[in-house]
């Protein structure tokens, strides 16, 4: 495709800002993504159905002899936080909520993690071998532009394996984000999904490939493979996302985290974006970022603003002005950390980012990539 004819067919969302580059994005007849469709469809949904459904699933794993009977994946933000919260305090469970440490965690997200534990919550950390860890998120920074990549392998593979250590079959992630933000809708209309559906969507098709040319041992590896399907059938592991039984609101998410939970948003705006209360655990998110940014032309402030525009917090004009203000941000702040964690010169971490940057909606000035088109 011709730069000109890439550059004349781009589009954004006429209720929200987001892009038609967006992997698996679509648009109804009055230019709506998916979405802002799902949002729409929401205010309608039947949540008591869905309630009832959520309340016989709890009953199925429910545990009555003080044992663990599901586990919650949290970093100490204000999603894990609030489906933690609910999970102990309204329904009566007693979840287990486990943290896979990331590479290149932040001040503020280890104060967060340890404010959320000293609220009242049964707590594991998960460190998978630092080296092998750093290869698999150097390879997957290489091999497919995704700078945490082995960090996302594990908060799949080591939760399920630490979740079959401890004998817990239920597993409550936060939202669908290919539901909420736009992408494949095969799980809108089933609460349960599988570790097939894991690594086509959420790994993206990715993982063999990286795993493989990680080089790592079957020993490193250990924390990032998924156990075969004959010890998933033996434990009966049941994967499930939180939005699909209640309308999802990440600023609700935040304000439960900050009243009950302890959860402090950053002193200014985080880097790329015009938030401050959320991704603040690791600093390898603000690359991750700046990628999606040069691969499809919205970065961290389209994200955000997309979100608040959809729960009714801004019009659309508003969100227009902050992407313009703050998208595509380079996380300068960071790449030395990025260069010495990698193990990288800055020639060879720049020639990755290249290798990425979309020529058809960028162009190269004065060694930085700088956008051909304006938002609108």
């Amino acid at each position: 495709m011709k730069a000109n004819s890439a550059l004349n067919n781009l589009n954004w969302c006429t209720n929200c800002i987001t892009m038609s580059t967006r992997p698996r994005i679509t648009f109804d007849e009055r230019g709506w993504c998916n979405a802002c469709v799902w949002a729409e469809k929401k205010r309608n949904l039947n949540w008591d159905e869905r309630q009832v459904q959520l309340e016989s699933l709890l009953d199925k794993h429910r545990k009555n002899d003080g044992s663990f009977d599901c586990m919650v994946p949290c970093s100490g933000g204000k999603d894990g936080s609030y489906v933690a919260y609910n999970l102990k305090h309204k329904y009566g469970m007693n979840p287990l909520c486990i943290t896979i440490t990331p590479a290149l965690t932040l001040p503020l997200g280890d104060h967060n993690l340890r404010a959320f534990i000293v609220s009242g919550y049964n707590h594991i950390s998960v460190n998978p071998d630092h080296d092998a860890m750093r290869i698999l998120n150097k390879t997957g920074f290489i091999e497919m532009g995704f700078p945490y990549y082995g960090w996302l392998i594990s908060i799949h593979t080591a939760v399920i394996r630490m979740a079959t250590a401890f004998s817990v079959n239920l597993i409550f992630y936060g939202e669908d984000g290919e539901v909420e933000y736009g992408g494949s809708a095969e799980t809108s209309k089933n609460a349960i999904y599988d570790v097939h559906y894991q690594k086509k969507v959420y790994l993206e098709g990715g993982y063999e490939r990286v795993i493989s040319a990680s080089g790592l041992t079957a020993s490193q590896l250990n924390f990032f493979n998924f156990p075969d399907d004959s010890e998933l059938n033996k434990h009966n592991i049941q994967l499930t996302h939180w939005s699909y039984f209640e309308n999802w609101d990440p600023y609700r998410n935040y304000l439960i985290a900050k009243e009950h939970c302890g959860l402090k948003e950053a002193e200014d705006s985080n880097v790329g974006t015009f938030t401050n209360f959320s991704q603040n655990d690791q600093a390898l998110y603000a690359l991750h970022t700046y990628l999606m940014y040069l691969k499809f032309g919205f970065g961290r402030a389209n994200q955000d603003a997309c979100i608040e525009v959809r729960r009714g917090a801004m019009n659309r004009e508003q969100a227009v002005n902050l992407v313009r203000l703050y998208d595509g941000h380079y996380p300068e702040e960071f790449i030395p950390l990025y260069l010495d964690y990698y193990q990288m010169t800055q020639s060879e971490f720049d020639k990755v980012l290249d290798s990425y940057a979309n020529q058809d909606l960028f162009e190269k000035i004065d060694g930085r990539w700088v956008a051909k088109f304006i938002i609108k």
